[in-house]
Order: C-alpha cells, then structure tokens, then sequence
C-alpha cells in the first residue's frame, strides 16, 4: 500500500507545490537578491502549527539553490537549539566551520566572529521557533552579519518581538512579514492527494475518506497527513487493500495523540515545569502558577518569559486557558 513512507512525514519538502503560491511570492521578492550575490531582506513568517510556514520556507529555499551557485542555507529550529551558543553552532555547521569548536571551552564569540569571517557567497538560515530563543539578542548580531540573511519562523508577532532589544525591535519593523492562516478544506483536501498520489498505492483512498480526513484535521496540515500517515500504517499492517472507514476513525486521535507526544518531547526545562504543574492542579491561576514555578525551577525565568512559555503550549494544544486575564486559570488540554 505504501509505496513512498517520505512523502507521509510531516518534514518533507514536495518538490512541486501548489499553495500558498502568493506567500511563496513574498518570500521569493525577498530573498532573491542572493542569488546575484547581495544579501536579501530578513523575512519573518508567523502562524499557528501546521499551515505550512516551514515547508513553504524550506521549498523556497531549494528553489534558490537551483537558481544559484554561491549560496549555503540551512534551517535551525530554536526549540531545540535554543541557547546562544547552540544556535550559532547550528549555523556554522551549515557551513563546514564547526570541526575544531568544542562545546566546553570554545567560547560564543568565537563562533560569531567565524559567520562573521564567512566570505563564500550568500548564506541563507531559516530560524524555526524563534521565539524560544532564549538571548534573543543574538538575532541582532546575525542581522549584523554582511553575508548573512534570515528567515524568522513563529506563532505570534507579538511573541517574538516581547523582550526584544529596542536596537532589533526597530530593525525588524521595516522587514517583510508573511502572515499564514489555517489551510482552508480545499487546500488540505488538495494537500492530502498529492501525498496520496505520491506515497501510495493508486485506489487505496477515496476522495470522500480524504475529505474527512481534512474535516478532523481543521485547517491543520500537519494533522492531516498525521491521521493519514496513521491511516496507512494501519492499513499496511493489517494486510488491507484498502484504507477503512474504520481504520479512518481510529486513526484521527492516534495521530491527535502522537501530535501531543511529539510537542511534550520538545518541551524546554521550564516549559516542562509549568506543564507538570499544571498537569498537576489541573487548574490554577497565573499568580500561583508562578509561585510554584519558582520554587522548582533552578534559574527561574521572569514572568513574562513564562506567559510566552505559556502561549506556546497553548498554540502546541498541550493546555488551554479559561476566563478572562483576571480570572484566568490554566488547564491540561483534552
């Protein structure tokens, strides 16, 4: 039934796509400057989870790669490398210049000045997460940096830009910003087919069971092809020659489920805090929420950096907030 498992994972990059054409434009205007060998427009894409920020940005990068010789990309995700130090290693990696840095003793400026010695053509970083920087003060030395272009992936603008440097904050204000609203049931329907015609075997699904799926999914494209993924693993295992209503049915939590898992695994030290206490109480106020924060935590952060660790969970689906700022409580999701 699988005839391509690649195309049913939620980090693969199509090499055609046919949405979100306009947003690819604005990105394109923005970046293209590269390939005659100048630097381009640090461009920052915001959006909820799984409305094609970072496929789209990933695409359009392979597509500037085609166009030109001279230029390096590399795609950072801020979760996950999220201190200073790990950031610009991540970055360096992307061109060769990490074989003699060790993580002990090298220390961050090192780093900084070897972007800053890079001199062999265009570098093109996409920095998924932004907001989970946790000195974002290193995006100003980037923007800084002559041969270096960003692209910013995040949730809110309004996240990235709580606590920024004023030096940055007014730098960025003049960028271009690309806006992504939730697929419509058109687009993850056409989504879901093209993954369909990629990864499986023709007649396995119809049109019908792919328009459920999307339904479920609710503009969410990284849901979508989780339930097929799901769907076709499901099937394939059990010998059928064909995806089930069933088998359908079943596969919508469990990939609602692994969503879940795969968000709570990336969750930062303080982020994991906060959410077991919540987990905990199963309701409780900001004001006590931080109290109790502060009393695990090693380092606590400030609060505002813990309302943006909140508002993170919150887009991931991993809590939810009820009642307003002053009678606010947060819960577990589900």
């Amino acid at each position: 039934m699988i005839v391509d498992a690649r195309v049913l994972q939620p980090e693969f990059v199509p090499k055609e796509v046919k949405h979100r054409s306009n947003k690819m434009d604005i990105l394109t205007n923005a970046l293209e400057p590269v390939t005659d060998g100048d630097s381009g427009e640090t461009a920052m894409i915001f959006g909820p989870s799984g409305v094609g920020k970072t496929c789209i940005s990933r695409f359009v990068l392979e597509r500037l790669r085609e166009n030109a010789i001279d230029i390096e990309t590399q795609y950072v995700n801020a979760w996950e490398d999220h201190s200073r130090f790990k950031l610009l290693y991540r970055i360096l990696e992307g061109v060769g210049k990490t074989l003699d840095i060790h993580r002990q003793s090298t220390p961050t400026d090192e780093l900084l000045e070897r972007l800053r010695n890079y001199e062999n053509g265009q570098y093109v970083v996409i920095i998924d997460e932004v907001d989970q920087l946790e000195d974002k003060s290193v995006l100003y030395d980037l923007y800084h940096i002559q041969n270096l272009t960003m692209v910013l992936i995040g949730n809110r603008e309004e996240e990235l830009f709580s606590g920024l440097d004023d030096r940055l904050a007014s730098r960025l204000t003049s960028c271009s910003r690309i806006r992504f609203e939730p697929y419509s049931q058109d687009g993850l329907e056409a989504i879901l087919q093209d993954r369909v015609r990629w990864g499986l075997r023709p007649e396995t699904i119809t049109d019908d069971q792919i328009a459920t799926i999307a339904d479920a999914a609710a503009g969410d494209a990284r849901k979508a092809i989780g339930i097929l993924r799901q769907a076709a693993k499901a099937a394939h295992r059990g010998q059928e020659e064909r995806i089930t209503d069933d088998i359908i049915d079943e596969a919508i939590p469990e990939a609602a489920s692994e969503i879940r898992q795969q968000s709570l695994s990336k969750l930062t030290q303080d982020q994991r805090i906060i959410y077991e206490i919540i987990v905990e109480e199963d309701a409780i106020a900001p004001k006590d929420l931080y109290e109790e924060y502060t009393e695990q935590a090693e380092q606590p952060v400030s609060k505002r950096m813990v309302r943006n660790h909140l508002d993170k969970m919150q887009h991931y689906n991993l809590i939810e907030a009820k009642g307003a700022t002053r009678d606010r409580t947060y819960s577990p999701s589900g």
